[in-house]
């Protein structure tokens, strides 16, 4: 009887929990149909009537082809660079394991304690003397910014895989490029789309960088031109929360599809 309650009593919490968690895209969603008017007479009810009014004009204020085109530039080539660029340096440093590596992998673990903010001010300034205050110089950041996580994880799943794969592929005449090509990086597939979707989150999400390095008109990604929405006289809650709805559905896609290899990483890394 005890047990019955209990499961009751967890079920109950589970459900009340997730009420918690899905009430902002409950707000984001509903709100996002209503006129200015029905908004600030509750953000709770749904609206007199479901139109797309909002997400047209949105969609038009915001030229969301264009900012969108420019945030899937930025993060796609962020992130394939990252996946690249530290899943190569995290077999290296995990294989080798000497001082030397276990320095460098120190640095690099050491280096996610930095905060952008302290480092933010003297950054602009050395980026904007080698002019690269433009779409590839903020890419270059965020390979910077994301590779020292990246790598962190990489190391972890990396010691699951047996070294005597490694051994086989030299003896069968491979190169060091080849084993990591064709053997080493194919099973990594769980641990990069973890660190993918990760970066992917943060990079579409961002705000301040871009804010610093890319604030043109032909150049801003869709956080910068939400934050157009709210001009020095005027708030469109109406629009902005119709806009940020079109900006969630990208990273709500791409999420559903990779979140099975996200807990699959973390089994294989928790186990090894």
């Amino acid at each position: 009887m005890n047990k019955k309650l209990s499961k009751i009593a967890l079920d109950i919490l589970g459900i009340i929990l997730a009420l918690i968690c899905l009430s902002p895209f409950y707000i984001i969603i509903v709100n996002s149909f209503k006129t200015k008017g029905e908004l600030f007479e509750s953000t709770l009810a749904l609206p007199e009537k479901f139109n797309l009014d909002n997400y047209t004009r949105a969609w038009e204020q915001l030229d969301f082809i264009k900012v969108l085109g420019n945030s899937l530039f930025i993060t796609v080539v962020s992130i394939v660079f990252i996946v690249l660029f530290a899943s190569m340096a995290a077999w290296m440093l995990q294989r080798t394991n000497s001082k030397i590596s276990n320095m460098i992998l120190f640095i690099f673990i050491s280096s996610m304690l930095v905060t952008f903010q302290s480092i933010m001010l003297p950054l602009i300034n050395i980026m904007g003397k080698l002019n690269l205050l433009n779409v590839p110089g903020i890419i270059f950041m965020y390979i910077g910014f994301g590779s020292a996580s990246a790598i962190f994880l990489y190391h972890g799943f990396v010691k699951s895989i047996p070294k005597e794969l490694d051994e086989a592929a030299l003896i069968d005449g491979c190169s060091k490029w080849q084993t990591f090509r064709y053997i080493i990086f194919p099973l990594l597939k769980p641990i990069s789309i973890t660190v993918a979707i990760l970066n992917t989150v943060w990079i579409w999400n961002d705000f301040l960088l871009p804010s610093l390095v890319i604030n043109q008109a032909g150049t801003r990604t869709i956080p910068l031109s939400m934050f157009f929405f709210f001009g020095q006289y005027t708030k469109q809650w109406d629009l902005a929360l119709a806009g940020l709805v079109l900006t969630i559905i990208p990273v709500l896609i791409f999420y559903f599809f990779a979140q099975k290899h996200i807990i699959k990483s973390v089994t294989v890394g928790s186990i090894k």
